[in-house]
């Protein structure tokens, strides 16, 4: 078995389990009649034994063909709009002739996953457009030297109010603090968390190449996607993220696809563009301070993501590789922790590219129940950094009373 087919049977199990989860909510009461999602939930079960099986170009077109078969006769008892756009994106995929077409086939296959559903169902995993805006207070301090940073903002998320700002709305890099939509988008699109993955050598490759910081997984070794969610986050392991890219979409490309449909969704597409997963710089890789805001409480209000956000250290499930597993650690959080101020800094993600300076992002409540997140960007040293998210927590919280 090559690596990529490893990658594939991984992936298309990921994905069948997503199927199925979703399926077995959907009942005749919905668009789709019962005999129909039989026949599809029949289809499918095929589909997916072929395209562990595939091993061609040749192959994964009839997959795709089998696929779109399924989608029009499932789309013959449903006007849904989202599995019309599922019959449109097969269509093209047919007439690509594309030396991954496996991957993106598999890529396609996810997208069948978007049927209708029952209110509710995964709401845990994948709770879709919802946007979220915040106004400038009448008050809004404009901080000036007192924040080393080039630029900052403060809000109250309970409000929806810009408590402070410095230049919150220009275009900055956003280094890694790229990695909470990372998290955000893979845990909305994942299957279990404890379903493995193989770390491949075109990961690690790509990691070396572009100096990025890693988790310190080892070709060909076997993780769990938990491992990469916390692998992501902690030591901000671009081989972690990289990781979810190709467990969730099969590639990093068609993941970013799924990453600027988010920043859609939050209603920030006009001034947000995502090129990476990792958050390598790129002269197309961009967005705000107010948009970081924005999309760091998206992600904690997602269970999951919040539970990672807020991890200090985690021990890495045991391999081959590594038989007692890696401890990683969010050094942010354990920094920021000796801090005086009357709260806690609950979540944080810190980044880092020479474009950026040292910037973080990051979630603080204080005791009177003030709930608050901040972003900071470009400043000269991680401890200016922090200094500054623990200032302007202090400075606020003091100052504004319970919230």
């Amino acid at each position: 078995t090559t690596p990529q087919q490893k990658q594939a049977e991984q992936y298309a199990a990921a994905q069948l389990k997503k199927i199925e989860q979703v399926k077995s909510e959907v009942n005749k009461e919905q668009e789709i009649k019962e005999d129909a999602l039989k026949a599809f939930n029949k289809e499918m079960n095929t589909l997916t034994k072929n395209l562990k099986k595939a091993q061609t170009v040749e192959e994964s077109k009839k997959i795709v063909e089998q696929a779109q078969q399924a989608v029009k006769a499932l789309e013959k008892e449903s006007m849904s709009e989202d599995l019309k756009k599922v019959s449109e994106k097969l269509s093209q995929n047919e007439k690509t002739k594309d030396n991954n077409a496996l991957s993106q086939s598999m890529h396609t296959i996810s997208m069948l996953v978007k049927i209708p559903k029952p209110a509710g169902v995964m709401d845990n995993i994948n709770v879709q457009n919802k946007t979220y805006q915040y106004t400038a207070a009448e008050n809004m301090v404009a901080l000036g030297d007192e924040v080393v940073s080039n630029n900052a903002i403060l809000v109250d998320i309970e409000s929806g109010m810009i408590l402070a700002g410095k230049d919150e709305k220009s275009r900055i890099v956003p280094a890694s603090m790229t990695k909470v939509l990372t998290l955000l988008v893979a845990v909305e699109h994942m299957g279990n968390l404890d379903d493995t993955f193989q770390i491949t050598g075109e990961i690690l490759d790509y990691c070396f190449v572009n100096d990025c910081s890693g988790v310190g997984f080892e070709k060909g070794e076997s993780v769990t996607v938990k491992d990469l969610l916390y692998g992501t986050v902690l030591p901000s392991g671009a081989d972690a993220a990289l990781g979810l890219a190709y467990y969730v979409a099969g590639s990093q490309e068609e993941f970013v696809t799924l990453m600027n449909q988010k920043l859609d969704e939050l209603g920030l597409s006009e001034t947000a563009h995502f090129t990476n997963c990792v958050g390598i710089y790129d002269a197309d890789h961009y967005c705000t301070l107010y948009d970081l805001a924005v999309i760091m409480r998206a992600a904690i209000e997602n269970p999951l993501c919040r539970e990672v956000l807020s991890a200090h250290t985690y021990t890495t499930s045991i391999t081959e590789q590594h038989p007692e597993g890696l401890l990683i650690s969010n050094w942010f959080l354990r920094r920021i922790e000796d801090k005086e101020w009357d709260g806690e800094v609950l979540c944080g993600k810190t980044g880092y590219v020479k474009e950026s300076g040292n910037c973080a992002v990051s979630y603080g409540v204080s005791e009177n129940g003030g709930k608050y997140i901040c972003v900071t960007v470009n400043a000269y040293d991680r401890w200016k950094c922090i200094s500054d998210h623990a200032n302007l927590y202090k400075r606020f919280s003091e100052s504004r009373g319970s919230i």
